[in-house]
């Protein structure tokens, strides 16, 4: 791995400046990851000041996690800041993020294909929050692991969910927002599992589990889960808009030509290796200062990240998943490929490297 390699492209002027306001998250962060004793999915982690933050589902409601470190999460109490009291159902994947200075947590929940995405807010990460509301998300579908982001001054949200009224593949989704609880204007599909290596594992075939962040050109990738949750063939991957693109345009979105972490190599892109210590990485995070990708990492050092995997050696179930802490870097000059897209069909670009 050479560093020359992840700072093409970059001024150290620019290297510098943003730098200085995310180095501290990767200074006492690990090298490889760690299997914490937190045995669940779907990990969403922020920093706030020198505080990580999390939250899970738990039994019918939503737990905030706050430790010193990333590692440290499993270990501190659990905190439940939300219960379904008019129970919706299943509760799944909650996000949190900050916007304006207030704690937003999104999740998904419901029974079968009743599922659609809610939210709560507080002006503290473990306490205070308000009920739940339903997000009036376009077209009313099945939605799931969606999330908040602001790129270049608007606010986005991005989510899992069907195209129509029936289980038949997941899709990646994305709306404008006017504020934290009210999307406006349609929804535009951004991704559809249609590539050979997102379609290992079926019924139905998945794009999940999206999250946004920044390159040190400033654009914009949605890091994704690939092929079912429910195998170790589960990945991630990578969305990379073109350099001045639309977010709702579908092509001005570029996808890598395989998966970027995972634990079977006949899916993986060229370049990219296999997991050594877990099967099945996926759903992650990136541990961003508070959770705003405009803090997303310059080139070159590594950066906290986490995700669920199961241990190598254990059965593959959704019992055996536990939280990892985990670093990424960036990894500049790759070329993704897509086929029948008008126009130019590879855009070069910077990829990301995700480390055990």
């Amino acid at each position: 791995m050479k560093l020359s390699r992840f700072l093409s492209g970059v001024t150290a002027l620019a290297l510098s400046a943003v730098a200085a306001t995310v180095m501290s998250v990767s200074s006492a962060e690990p090298a490889r990851a760690d299997q914490t004793g937190l045995r669940a999915a779907d990990p969403s982690v922020l920093r706030v000041g020198g505080t990580y933050v999390s939250v899970q589902s738990t039994g019918g409601g939503i737990a905030v996690r706050q430790a010193s470190s990333t590692g440290g999460l499993a270990s501190a109490p659990a905190r439940q800041v939300w219960s379904d009291t008019r129970n919706l159902g299943e509760v799944w994947a909650p996000e949190i993020v900050v916007d304006g200075g207030r704690y937003y947590v999104y999740f998904s929940a419901g029974r079968g294909s009743a599922h659609r995405m809610y939210v709560i807010s507080s002006g503290a990460p473990d306490s205070g929050y308000t009920a739940e509301t339903k997000l009036a998300l376009p077209d009313d579908k099945w939605a799931i692991d969606g999330s908040l982001f602001t790129f270049n001054g608007q606010r986005w949200f991005v989510w899992s969910g069907w195209a129509g009224d029936t289980n038949v593949e997941q899709n990646l989704y994305v709306a404008r927002m006017s504020s934290p609880t009210t999307p406006t204007g349609g929804r535009s599909v951004i991704s559809q599992p249609r590539e050979s290596w997102e379609r290992v594992v079926g019924n139905p075939f998945i794009n999940e589990g999206p999250e946004p962040v920044k390159d040190p050109d400033g654009r914009l990738h949605i890091v994704y889960s690939a092929n079912g949750s429910w195998s170790d063939q589960y990945c991630l991957a990578d969305l990379r808009l073109r350099a001045g693109g639309d977010p709702a345009y579908v092509w001005d979105w570029y996808k890598s030509n395989g998966c970027l972490f995972g634990s079977n190599r006949a899916t993986m892109m060229a370049g990219w290796d296999p997991t050594l210590h877990v099967n099945g990485p996926g759903h992650h995070s990136f541990v961003l200062l508070n959770g705003d990708i405009d803090t997303s990492p310059p080139a070159g050092p590594k950066f906290p990240s986490m995700f669920h995997a199961v241990p190598k050696g254990t059965p593959y179930t959704w019992e055996n998943r536990y939280w990892y802490t985990g670093t990424f870097a960036w990894w500049g000059n790759t070329t993704y490929s897509r086929a029948n897209v008008p126009g130019p069909n590879t855009n070069t670009g910077w990829s990301l490297k995700f480390f055990e």
